[in-house]
């Protein structure tokens, strides 16, 4: 089972060398029970560590069931501690947040692929502890600690059992019940070998080796000694590959194992999740309040009207040199309908005109923007009245003195009453309010609720005094190209209005409200993007906190890292082990982060007034960043806990 050659272990101490094992040579079968004695510092606890490959020799042989361990890489000796030994500690090395079965199992997490273990309620009977199952380390005594402990080294079955002074902290009564265990363990075929300096336990033994300054000074057979041989077989130390499920498993044992290590410390590990929560909160935030104002962009342009251009008139520009008096470039009332006619891709045309003027009603007045506009502009401006009716084609051409109101002049001139059938004057002229205008939204440096519309000719001829037409509102058909649909417009006005080809430059001017509605948007996503960016920034600060406070869980848990290691675990489990914590909380962080995102962006809606919108990239964006930040900043701190040599840990202060 075990065949050891010149076995040397040389240790470094402030310059001096110290033999810890020197030349030591012995093998031990299948069948014997083993106990190896010394006084402190002669080299016995050293040799169990070497045995139970948690230390590695300077120099010598040491086969295990035939295998060379100097030829063993990382994980193969994490693989044969896990299928191969099971170690009895001395000091228990019991996680006290861990209940004694979740101890006893805890090995389990490492070995789960293989479905060949124990099953830890029946170990935890069979030491006489089914009824203290749920107790945690600090509940038990240290007899029933020691009990746990060999539950958990029997837990994988292993081939050889290694104690390590399993009775030194004992009392008599607890002494007698480990040694009968022990005797248990050996009976039922497995190998038991105890490092002790109490002569009485020693005696249980079949072999004695006893060590000296490092040397192996006698090895004897005790009256219990057996002359017969077991038959010694290799082990199989290849993993199989796994089914889905099987990883599936692995990772939620690890899940829960990360949820443990982080209740286990409530406070700092809030603090950690709170600079994780605070970023995400803040990138929800922001992105929902420039998705809120690209929305709000959006929802105005889109109150303008869809594939709308607006033709206005301008100075025309003879050798560089503007010439507005007496200018050609004009739009008047017969130029609507004509354009209509002449250009095939226009669906519909109204001519506009605006002007200041003041409103009143009873003993309330208003100034606000008064719009004469054609018939057609309800349907090309997406305006048709919420309340009341648009005014006909006879009331245009009669220059009736009718009016829609938008809600804000509605608002300061009626409160909440209604409208529609009263008598306001504009300008001192009195109007019938036939109709109440659809929200446009206000916003920038005009309110579009804040207008008065009236026929195109009652602005001109009864308000405003206007022969021409200030601009004109043009729709153009679906399918049909806006910017081919322009130039022909302007085109056709020149050719109307005979303005020479060498003055034509600048004569009208042409506005693509889906150029405006793209730069606008730009802009917007430019916005929002900065936003964010700035709010990432705690975020990165979070993940800092969390690199920070995971190198301190590291240093503070050291002797369990080396305890996970010495019953199987391999440095890539305990990599995901610690990253998973991380995870844990970040993602903890991240979820907290999006509740008070949205809070924070409800509460910016209801009091500020602001426009908000949480869009499903923001929600995803963030997780995705939480995990990120996580991964990013825990893999380091899971790195060192990785490559910790497991007897260092073990004996770490």
């Amino acid at each position: 089972m075990i065949e050891i050659r010149n076995l040397c272990k040389k240790y470094e101490l402030g310059g001096t060398t110290v033999n810890a094992l020197d030349n030591v040579s012995f093998d031990i079968r299948a069948d014997e029970f083993v106990a190896i004695m010394g006084r402190s510092g002669s080299g016995k606890s050293t040799l169990l560590q070497v045995l139970g490959l948690l230390d590695q020799p300077t120099s010598g042989s040491y086969k295990l069931f035939g295998k060379e361990v100097a030829h063993l890489t990382e994980n193969d000796l994490a693989i044969y501690r896990r299928l191969t030994l099971g170690f009895i500690f001395q000091q228990f090395h019991l996680l006290p947040r861990l209940s004694a079965l979740d101890n006893v199992a805890m090995p389990l997490i490492y070995s789960g692929l293989s479905s060949i273990h124990a099953s830890p309620k029946n170990l935890l009977a069979v030491v006489s502890l089914q009824d203290r199952m749920e107790h945690k380390p600090r509940e038990l005594s240290g007899g029933q600690q020691q009990r746990v402990a060999i539950a958990r080294a029997l837990v994988n079955e292993p081939r050889i059992l290694l104690a390590d002074e399993p009775t030194g902290n004992l009392d008599t009564t607890s002494q007698a019940d480990i040694l009968n265990l022990l005797d248990q363990m050996h009976k039922s075929g497995i190998g038991v070998i105890v490092v002790t300096h109490d002569e009485e336990v020693a005696e249980r033994a079949h072999r004695i080796l006893r060590m000296q300054d490092g040397r192996l000074v006698s090895d004897s057979q005790t009256k219990n000694g057996k002359k017969k041989k077991r038959t010694v077989t290799g082990i199989n130390t290849t993993i199989d590959s796994t089914t889905h499920a099987s990883w599936f498993a692995y990772f939620v044992k690890l899940l829960g194992e990360g949820y443990r290590a982080v209740i286990a410390n409530k406070l700092r590990s809030a603090l950690s999740m709170l600079g994780i929560t605070i970023g995400v909160a803040s990138v929800i935030a922001m992105l929902a309040l420039g998705s809120g104002a690209q929305k709000a962009i959006e929802s105005q342009l889109t109150g303008l009207g869809a594939n709308v251009i607006v033709v206005r008139p301008s100075a025309v520009r003879v050798g560089g040199v503007a010439q507005e008096s007496g200018s050609p470039a004009r739009i008047t009332l017969d130029d609507v309908p004509w354009i209509k006619e002449r250009v095939g891709a226009i669906q519909g045309a109204a001519g506009n005109v605006t002007g200041r003027a003041q409103v009143t009603f009873g003993n309330k007045n208003w100034n606000t923007l008064v719009q004469g506009a054609g018939l057609e502009y309800a349907a090309i401006r997406n305006a048709m009245p919420e309340l009341g009716r648009m005014y006909t084609h006879a009331e245009e051409q009669s220059r009736a003195r009718v009016a829609l109101l938008g809600l804000t002049v509605v608002r300061e001139l009626y409160g909440n009453e209604n409208p529609v059938g009263t008598f306001i004057k504009i300008n001192k002229v009195n109007f019938q309010v036939i109709g109440v205008m659809p929200s446009k939204g206000g916003g920038g440096f005009r309110d579009q609720d804040d207008v008065v519309v009236v026929p195109l000719t009652t602005a001109m001829y009864r308000l405003l005094g206007k022969q021409y037409v200030d601009s004109m509102d043009v729709e153009i058909r679906a399918g049909a190209n806006i910017d081919d649909a322009g130039d022909a417009i302007k085109e056709a006005l020149a050719m109307r209005h005979r303005i020479p080809a060498s003055m034509q430059e600048g004569g009208y001017q042409i506005f693509n409200l889906d150029d405006i509605r793209t730069a606008m948007t730009a802009a917007s996503s430019t916005m929002s993007a900065l936003l964010a960016a700035i709010a990432a920034v705690s975020l990165l600060v979070g993940g800092i906190g969390i690199m920070n406070i995971m190198l301190v869980s590291v240093t503070e848990r050291t002797k369990e890292i080396g305890l996970r290691k010495a019953v199987g675990a391999r440095p890539q489990d305990i990599l995901l082990q610690f990253l998973v914590e991380t995870l844990v909380v970040s993602l903890s962080g991240g979820a907290l982060g999006l509740v008070l995102g949205g809070v924070i962006s409800l509460l910016m809606s209801q009091f500020a007034g602001w426009s908000v919108s949480i869009s499903a990239f923001s929600i995803v964006l963030s997780i995705v960043f939480s995990v990120f930040i996580g991964l990013v900043f825990g893999i380091y701190p899971a790195r060192k806990a990785a490559h910790l040599n497991p007897i260092d840990a073990l004996r770490h202060e």
